[in-house]
Formats: structure tokens, sequence, C-alpha cells
């Protein structure tokens, strides 16, 4: 049995065969299941040897009737698309940068029966707590990285980015080095590269030392943070 027949099982068995009789005519769950299979597919990146990204964060956008009509198993079913998500990257080897997430979306321009797949590789970037001078408050007027519209203060004399685990900042996304790079607090904000396999970028345009500016942004692999001067 396939990945998209035993999806298909388990969704109407949770909701007692209610999607076989509600989905006969317009946008079914397995056509969503089966474009999210092929939008991981088209947009599969090679960043190195045995690992190939994929995004982990996708958005279905469906015509004003079938979200209505989805909308009612939207919990359920956003779930169960997004734990299909991850077993059909686990049988094709493939790496997220972060957790899996499915969002069911509405566009007034779509037609009933149709609908659009928007996706995008998001990583997990978290300040390590277990550093004390990371778990301070931010200060009004402080120098920060925002990723996702999430904060992170440079409060430290020098921040360390990388995947490590003993870093301040931590980027967890495989195009990332375990000691990435780091961030110099003077009169100037300085960022280093740390020779770092994949190089660390400002703007598009790799760098090794360089002076940030408010609105930089500064790419580690895959992960985009910008740079706020305070």
């Amino acid at each position: 049995m396939g990945l998209l027949d035993r999806f298909e099982q388990r969704l109407d068995r949770m909701v007692n065969g209610a999607f076989a009789r509600a989905f006969k005519a317009e946008v079914q769950p397995v056509e969503i299941a089966a474009a999210l299979q092929r939008e991981m597919s088209d947009r599969a990146a090679v960043v190195s040897r045995g690992r190939t990204v994929v995004p982990n964060s996708f958005a279905v956008e469906l015509s004003p009737h079938d979200h209505e009509r989805l909308a009612v198993y939207s919990q359920t079913l956003t779930a169960e698309l997004a734990a299909m998500v991850a077993e059909y990257a686990e049988e094709q080897h493939y790496t997220f940068l972060g957790g899996t997430e499915v969002t069911l979306d509405l566009d007034n321009a779509l037609d009933t029966g149709l609908f659009r797949v928007r996706s995008e590789s998001t990583a997990n970037v978290a300040a390590n707590l277990a550093r004390s001078s990371a778990s301070a408050p931010e200060a009004a007027g402080q120098p920060r990285l925002l990723v996702d519209d999430i904060s992170h203060p440079l409060i430290r004399a020098v921040t360390r980015l990388g995947r490590g685990s003993d870093v301040d900042i931590r980027v967890d996304d495989p195009g990332v080095s375990r000691h990435h790079a780091e961030i110099l607090l003077g009169r100037e904000v300085i960022l280093r590269d740390l020779n770092s396999t994949n190089g660390t970028y400002v703007d598009g345009v790799q760098v090794g030392e360089v002076v940030l500016t408010d609105g930089n942004v500064v790419q580690l692999g895959a992960t985009r943070l910008t740079y706020r001067a305070g």
C-alpha cells in the first residue's frame, strides 16, 4: 500500500468516512497530499553529500468554496498532511531545516476545484539560554538579528552563530557549520566568518569580515537573518 493510500485511509477513519462523502466533486485531501509530495521533489536542493534539503513549511491556497468545506476539518487535515510530508521525506531521505507545517489559506481568485501550493524552507533559530548572557532581556536600542519576526538581541561582546550546541544563537540548518560566524560589538558591529564550509553572505555577497549596517541581510546556509542596529 502506497503512502497516499495510507494517508487517505487514516484520514477517512479519523472522520468516520466524512471525506469520502464530502469531497467527490471538489478538491480532495489526497490531491493536496500528492501536490505536497511533488512540491518537495521539485524544490529539493542538494546542499552537501548525502543531504538534500526540501521545504518544511507549506501553504495550501484554496478557492472560497473549497476553503469553507475543508476548514471544518482543518485541524485534523493539516496534522495528517504534516505527518504525511514527514513520512515522505523519510522515505526519500530528504532533510528539513525545521519542523513541518501545513496551513489552509483562502484565495478568492481561485475557482472551485483548483488549489495552489506555496512552500519555503524555514530553519529553527534560537538563542542558547544555557549561556547566561544570551538569556538577558533585550534593552531599548539594542542591536539584534531578526528571523521570522523573532528578535535575537546581540548583548555579548562576541556573539557566535552556528549549528553547534555551544554557540550563542543556534541555527538548525544543514548548510550551517557548527561554528559558522561571529558578531563583535564595539564602536562598529562586525560580522566575521569562522572559516565556514559554505561561507557567510551579506546582501548576497560572500564576506570574510564586514561592518554591519541597519537592514543588512545575513545569510548562513539557507537561513536569512536581518540585522537591526537598534
